[in-house]
């Protein structure tokens, strides 16, 4: 069995074991893996993987810090068929990848840092749909192979292609079971509102990925409130804490409202705008909450011009304007929304998934014939 590099300088292949366990040993000793076992990724297996990819497969899409590897579509489905995806999936793993491309995104800061924050990556759209990426039930969970292999092959890349190694390249302290796979899709059916991508000022048939440096979801329990004030008076206080780094940077924390909530807020009249301003208003701490050390090195060293001299009974938002809030939709029947506290020093992205003649991608048949 003939295997394709992931990361060395000039793409080769090796000749590693057939058998399955024996293959998961070799890409453990290798330094290939992230703990489970993998798909050798065979040439006959990446090549069916770039049978849905409209680029060169040899040209960069991106360069993957902290080693600046450079992600070619070859290099991406070799960790793509490691992850278990299927083909179909492939343009949604390479539009994520891209998107931390952009300098807003802050690859290089999110992979090195010691906070434990990894890629979350939100699809829209209907490919998200036709994929079957899970919006509902235990849809941050395990089960769905497309959620699970799509953000796993992206997890792989950043491993392999760009160098982040628990302790080398990725330095988060403690980390998070994030780390493996962190995907979902926006459950659009049972949304009141209009989906992120449309916030994000793309068409409504348009299928787009969102990537932002997330903590995990923080669950939000409210069986008992009947009204959006009720309901978003709950998320405000559990938003609101010390410890996220969204009290201490310019950020995007993530509101993930379960559709009850969702449904229940929009039905007090409240528009997606609302819950952010709401939010905005009412998640706040004291400065007296702080430690004086986080008060005296951090925030007032940091945000002069807001406490500098300001009193210790001054509100500390924990977005610095509305619109930094993100507020999607996800998960089944339950009132338990999430709270996604975000990293901090990084913008989130958010790209349309083109062909290569430059036109939005409707569904996964145009990548069968793109090329």
């Amino acid at each position: 069995m003939s295997t394709t590099t992931v990361g060395s300088a000039q793409d080769s292949y090796i000749e590693a074991p057939d058998d399955i366990e024996a293959a998961y040993e070799f890409c453990e000793k290798n330094g290939f893996g992230d703990g489970l076992p993998v798909i050798p990724p065979t040439i006959e297996r990446v090549e069916r993987m770039l049978m849905f990819c409209d680029r060169p497969r040899d040209q960069p899409i991106m360069t993957v810090a902290p080693s600046y590897g450079d992600a070619t579509p070859l290099r991406i489905a070799a960790n793509a068929v490691m992850a278990g995806c299927r083909p179909e999936y492939f343009p949604i793993v390479m539009l994520a990848l891209e998107a931390m491309g952009d300098d807003a995104y802050n690859l290089y800061g999110v992979q090195a840092t010691t906070h434990p924050c990894t890629p979350l990556i939100i699809v829209n759209g209907p490919i998200a749909r036709e994929l079957q990426i899970n919006s509902g039930f235990r849809a941050f969970g395990a089960g769905p192979r497309s959620n699970a292999s799509i953000g796993r092959a992206v997890h792989l890349s950043l491993l392999n292609i760009g160098g982040a190694k628990p302790g080398a390249g990725d330095m988060a302290t403690a980390g998070t079971p994030a780390k493996y796979s962190y995907c979902v899709a926006e459950n659009e059916a049972e949304s009141p509102w209009a989906p992120l991508s449309v916030e994000e000022g793309f068409p409504s048939d348009s299928t787009t990925v969102t990537v932002v440096a997330a903590e995990g979801p923080h669950n939000v329990n409210d069986h008992e409130s009947t009204s959006a004030e009720g309901i978003l008076k709950t998320i405000a206080g559990t938003v609101a804490i010390t410890g996220s780094n969204n009290a201490h940077h310019e950020s995007r924390p993530v509101i993930a409202l379960c559709p009850e909530h969702a449904a229940t807020i929009a039905g007090s009249g409240f528009s997606k705008s609302d819950v952010k301003k709401y939010l905005h208003e009412n998640a706040r701490i004291p400065l007296s909450k702080f430690s004086a050390e986080n008060v005296d090195r951090r925030l007032r060293k940091k945000f002069p011009e807001r406490y500098g001299n300001a009193s210790l009974d001054t509100l500390v938002p924990m977005a610095k304007q509305p619109e930094d809030y993100i507020v999607i939709v996800v998960g089944g029947a339950g009132k338990h929304s999430a709270f996604i506290p975000t990293f901090g020093s990084h913008r989130p992205v958010t790209l349309a998934l083109k062909r290569n003649d430059g036109q939005l991608a409707r569904s996964i048949q145009e990548f069968r014939t793109a090329r």
